[in-house]
């Protein structure tokens, strides 16, 4: 019955994509993909392969037909002009030539008649030559990624790669049309800058190690990087404080190795606390998360460092004006290898430009002044074994802190005020995975994560004494399991259990006061999911579904449903559209308490849903998007709803005459984003757009909707890059609307009928901040010091034109009645440089 029931759904998901009896009648396949190729060849022969991603991915090779190991790689290597090294009994490379040599007929289109004479040109080279009286041409040392143009009066001209002509024991021919016809050309693929690309999916995937340069950055920064793209900003100007299509951070779900953080940035959010030079890929998801993601109800950035064993050791060290780093993968024997990387600031014993501009906008409402001590770390290790070809463990560990002492002396005190604050994260996970046979794999991970942030303030001569703490403890285990149907058609299925401890506490020893609130919250889910593919590509899709059970040992046991669907469909050659929906849930959150605010600094405390006072939140969205993606040219439209319901004011920062009410609604967010994108081998520029319309809706406050605080209609981004030799320039304009606050009514600013005063508001975020504007620059060299190091020199600077922008504005009553502005502004211009060695 089982077997009955899964040919049925199989048979349904077929017809439903292309149609009943199509793939029955498809023809069999007689090219393969070349990653697939080595997938065999090392299950078969009991080999291992090393290469690029890069260098493979996309490049389709005859299917093998012989049963020699060698006699295969032999063929390989002419198909591909790959070059293949043979390192040991097991251990084989693969190395992108970077020139070849080439050879071809010329015939006409009816591919009857040579044609003598046509003018072959290599671009990217000196390498010309014509046909002979056969139609034929051969060129030794072309450049791999060169462009060949063929062109002979009376006929079309050709624009073909050069690797399509790679030299064998039999040369391809090539027809030219007849009457003349000019043609584009074709150059090279990427997406705004090198390292970054969308995917099929409709994911963005960041490649660090292949990173380009962007306007502003002169080192890639991983939270910075994923801001230019349309659909995520930071209201605030930080790198971690993420807002992705209306969303607060907290709403995000941010894993490092698949392991779930809850601290994400240093020096209060202005730099990522990921090194991106062991961070190999980060996926960000807007929509469409697979069913194996649970959390994060507005999106989801996943890191991954290290995921291959390399065969030699590499590593790097640099510094720049803020702090210094070193890092470095090093083969320990033929199936083990550890990364390792350490980071920290130099700012407690050094002042440099860069640090006060950020020091200026941290701590500008605070009671901190230049008295202060702040440095901050992270380190990070990963360890990969291959326990046989079918299993791999790997273990990775990752810690950070932010340290800040402050000390000052106060005319009426004979000792000094003295406060510290700390901000600490531990994580630590491992990762098994394990092919059982041709269909069948599996992957079972397990983490433990800690954060903890912690302020002491000692004061009035050491008699009172405040201290604040905010600990997060998480454990998981998952296990994931995937089987392949067809070779386009996989079912994944797996089971996740979190568990989720929070505390918060409150001590005061003058007057006496404490608190102190503990929650523990378990969560069991089931995912399934169904990836396919069609046979030519043009349609691809995932739809599957997770169950949650949330139990809350003290208040509430809740099931929640969360279907998800990912398709994309070719319509016609380079033009695509994607259909993406998802329901999601999360039951941590930050609130943000403006009273008890770690010396102003770090307002923000992780807090668990409780089902009274917080519930579990809950979104559901779904976007249509339209592309047309060529080698040169991007045009990138999407349209989107999100509706985010269980939020409380208390974790969306209000600073109204609603922040204390603790009452609970809900945000619907409207919008569409825009992108076009020209590109070729020198230059890459683009244009980005994204309008969101963002409202809350709370059903006891008057009136029951007004715009979100995080409410920018209008946000636009002009940038390009240059490239010239060793030489990468990036140049870029910011502009964002203003976002919606509230100003005390200007007829009636005080009620002092109660006690205390309080401040009479205008309708909450009936105003708005002046338009944001920001101007960014960017530059670095490489320098071949050998064939193994390279030296880079980076310098950029932010806000170049030095535009104080007000990112917010709140008020505060005084004690004799009259009212103070506050007013939090942006960077003033920041210059930074780095110098970095890779080896």
């Amino acid at each position: 019955m089982q077997k009955k029931h899964l040919n049925t759904l199989i048979g349904f998901m077929f017809l439903l994509v292309i149609g009943g009896n199509n793939y029955a009648q498809s023809e069999p396949k007689t090219t393969m993909l070349l990653r697939n190729v080595l997938t065999e060849l090392e299950k078969t022969y009991n080999v291992k392969f090393s290469f690029a991603d890069g260098d493979v991915n996309a490049i389709q090779v005859p299917k093998p037909n012989s049963d020699s190991l060698e006699v295969i790689l032999k063929e390989l290597s002419d198909a591909t002009g790959i070059t293949i090294k043979k390192l040991n009994d097991r251990y084989y490379t693969l190395t992108k030539a970077t020139t070849i040599s080439i050879c071809g007929f010329v015939f006409d289109n009816f591919e009857e008649n040579t044609i003598p004479g046509a003018t072959i040109e290599i671009y990217d080279s000196e390498i010309s030559g014509i046909t002979t009286e056969n139609g034929s041409f051969s060129f030794d040392n072309v450049p791999i990624n060169s462009l060949i143009h063929i062109k002979h009066l009376g006929y079309k001209p050709i624009f073909i790669k050069a690797k399509e002509f790679i030299k064998t024991s039999k040369c391809k021919t090539v027809a030219m049309a007849l009457s003349y016809q000019e043609l584009e050309e074709v150059i090279v693929t990427q997406f705004l800058t090198t390292g970054l690309n969308k995917l099929n999916n409709a994911s963005f995937e960041l490649n660090p190690s292949k990173f380009g340069i962007l306007p502003g950055v002169s080192e890639p920064d991983i939270l910075q990087t994923v801001q230019a793209l349309p659909g995520i900003k930071s209201v605030d100007e930080t790198v971690s404080d993420i807002n992705i299509r209306g969303g607060t951070n907290d709403q995000n779900l941010i894993l490092w190795d698949g392991i779930k953080m809850y601290q994400t940035g240093h020096f209060f959010g202005l730099i990522s606390a990921f090194n991106p030079y062991v961070t190999e890929n980060v996926s960000i998801i807007k929509n469409g998360t697979s069913a194996m993601y649970g959390g994060g109800v507005s999106g989801t950035l996943s890191m991954k460092s290290m995921e291959e064993l390399p065969l030699t050791c590499s590593g790097g060290a640099g510094v720049n004006l803020i702090s210094g780093d070193i890092f470095g993968e090093i083969p320990i024997g033929e199936k083990s290898a550890i990364q390792v990387s350490a980071r920290r600031s130099y700012t407690d014993f050094l002042n440099t430009p860069t640090y006060t501009t950020f020091s200026e906008k941290a701590f500008q409402d605070s009671e901190v002044d230049n008295q202060s001590e702040f440095y901050f770390y992270d380190f990070s290790t990963k360890f990969i074994h291959e326990i046989n070809p079918d299993h791999k463990l790997s273990t990775s560990m990752i810690t950070m802190s932010n340290n800040l002492n402050y000390f000052e002396t106060t005319d009426e005190a004979t000792a000094p005020n003295r406060s510290n604050l700390n901000q600490d994260n531990f994580s630590i996970g491992g990762q098994l995975q394990s092919e059982w046979t041709n269909k069948i794999t599996s992957v079972l991970s397990a983490y433990y994560t800690q954060y903890d942030l912690d302020a002491l303030t000692i004061s009035n001569n050491d008699a009172q004494r405040l201290t604040q703490n905010n600990l997060v403890k998480e454990s998981n285990l998952k296990l994931a399991a995937t089987y392949k149907l067809r070779d386009n058609l996989n079912w994944t299925n797996g089971y996740e259990f979190t568990e989720t401890g929070i505390e918060n506490t409150t001590n005061l020893s003058q007057p006496p006061f404490a608190s102190n609130i503990k929650g523990v919250i378990r969560q069991h889910a089931l995912f399934s999911e169904i990836q396919y593919a069609s046979e030519n590509d043009k349609f691809q899709g995932t739809i599957g579904g997770r169950i949650n059970y949330y139990e809350n040992l003290n208040t509430f046991k809740e099931y929640i449903f969360e279907p998800r669907i990912n398709i994309s469909y070719e319509l016609m050659p380079n033009f695509k559209t994607e259909i993406l929906g998802e329901y999601k849930s999360q039951v941590t959150n930050q609130i943000i308490d403006l009273e008890q605010n770690f010396l102003g600094i770090e307002k923000r405390r992780w807090i668990l849903s409780d089902g009274n006072d917080l519930p579990i939140t809950k979104s559901k969205q779904g976007s249509i998007g339209f592309n047309y993606d060529t080698n040169t040219l991007y045009i990138g439209i999407d349209g989107f709803y999100k509706e985010v319901n269980g939020i409380n004011v208390y974790t969306q920062g209000f600073q109204n005459q609603n922040q204390f009410d603790g009452e609970i609604g809900s945000y619907v967010v409207k919008g569409a984003e825009f992108l076009i994108n020209t590109k070729n081998n020198d230059y890459s520029a683009w244009l980005s757009y994204t309008f969101n319309k963002n409202d809350y809706t709370f059903d006891v406050l008057a009136p029951t909707t007004f715009p979100n605080n995080l409410d920018v209609r209008h946000s636009l981004t002009v940038a390009g890059n240059y490239t010239i030799g060793n030489l990468k320039l990036g140049v870029g304009l910011n502009y964002k609307s203003g976002k919606p606050f509230t100003q005390p009514d200007e007829n009636d600013p005080v009620d002092e009928t109660v006690f205390p005063s309080q401040i009479n508001y205008e309708e909450p975020n009936s105003s708005r901040l002046p338009e944001y504007f920001r101007a960014d620059a960017s530059a670095n060299y490489t320098l071949k010091i050998s064939d193994t190091v390279n030296a880079i020199l980076g310098a950029s600077v932010l806000n170049f034109t030095n535009r104080r922008n007000t990112l917010n504005t709140y008020y505060r009553l005084q004690d004799d009645n009259t009212i103070e502005t506050i007013e939090r502004l942006s960077l003033g211009i920041t210059p930074n440089a780095s110098v970095r060695i890779r080896f």
